[in-house]
């Protein structure tokens, strides 16, 4: 029966990708460098892209915890996405998964694309009419990939980088970004950039199982741009997980994660003002007290907001303890 479903699949999608594939100069272009890869101490599998093209992620980077992830570029085939992912889950491996949509593709020699499955293996094609300097590498648990780049260092460095760094998936993923880029990178230059990270193991719910979910469109220096948004991320795990402790009633774990975020951005008013009221309820209203004046100080919304906290159970003072706090 498992037989019988793949191979239906695959004629499904034989015969919607050659009718689509006619004539691959109307398909969409992101000529760029891209990496796939897995984390053999989580399970986590992650895409990351940047290209001098708008948008890049809506176009090069799909991934389904679970299952695995994608990078389609060059003259791109974005049925290779959701396709390729389909393919995986019903058990093909990348390189058969890669082998059943090129043979079903007129433009192949245009492509490249990359597929890695939730066991870190992992299939790459370079079609022989990309663009140079292009071409990819096959490393353990991952590939690197790229088309009209300035020269042909650039995929042999997002390997050196990749390889290297200690670091969660994400962050060795933009390592290798930042390689590719100090070696040249896209030969047009730079303007969009995007990384994903999903689970290995889904959990049934889409918002649990993408760890990471970034993009910037249109950027003078996306890979800058997509670094300081990716710490920001997770300054933002320690809010959420903040926020969670304090709807457990856990004020002292709260006041822990929200205290880590603080440290990440020392000037975030938001992070500063949840600490604050964490130290209240944790009976520190002296230590909360000159952090409320800074933020109060920046912006006196946070001051109308903080009455508003004691009937939803969110701050916990006397009526002349606010008082004190508002005066600030």
């Amino acid at each position: 029966m498992k037989y019988f479903s793949i191979t239906l699949l695959l004629l499904t999608i034989t015969m919607t990708t050659t009718k689509s594939q006619t004539f691959y100069g109307s398909q969409p272009l992101a000529h760029t460098y891209s990496i796939v890869a897995y984390d053999e101490k989580t399970g986590e599998m992650g895409v990351a892209v940047q290209s001098h093209w708008f948008s890049v992620g809506t176009l090069v980077t799909w991934g389904e915890a679970g299952v695995g992830v994608v990078a389609t570029q060059s003259f791109v085939n974005p049925d290779f996405g959701p396709q390729g992912l389909a393919l995986m889950k019903v058990g093909l491996s990348p390189k058969q998964a890669l082998e059943s949509m090129l043979a079903a593709d007129e433009g192949q020699a245009v492509r490249q694309v990359a597929l890695l499955n939730n066991r870190g293996e992992v299939a790459a094609h370079t079609g022989k009419n990309c663009i140079q300097a292009a071409g990819h590498i096959e490393g353990k648990h991952y590939s690197v990939q790229a088309n009209m780049m300035l020269n042909e260092t650039v995929w042999g460095a997002m390997a050196t980088a990749f390889e290297e760094t200690e670091a969660p998936l994400a962050e060795r993923m933009l390592a290798a970004l930042e390689a590719a880029e100090s070696v040249g990178g896209d030969i047009r230059g730079k303007q969009s950039a995007a990384i994903l990270v999903v689970r290995g193991e889904s959990t049934g719910k889409v918002w649990k199982d993408r760890l990471v979910d970034l993009r910037v469109e249109d950027h003078a220096d996306p890979i800058t741009e997509i670094k300081r948004v990716l710490k920001v991320h997770r300054a933002y795990e320690h809010m959420n997980k903040g926020d969670l402790a304090v709807e457990h009633g856990d004020m002292d774990l709260a006041m822990k994660e929200y205290m880590s975020a603080e440290e990440m951005f020392p000037d975030n008013e938001e992070m500063k003002y949840w600490h604050a009221v964490t130290l209240v309820n944790n009976d520190r209203l002296k230590e909360a007290l000159p952090i409320f004046k800074e933020v109060f100080a920046k912006n006196e919304n946070w001051k109308i907001l903080t009455p508003r906290l004691i009937d939803s159970g969110l701050l916990m003072v006397l009526e002349e303890e606010l008082k004190e706090i508002l005066k600030q």
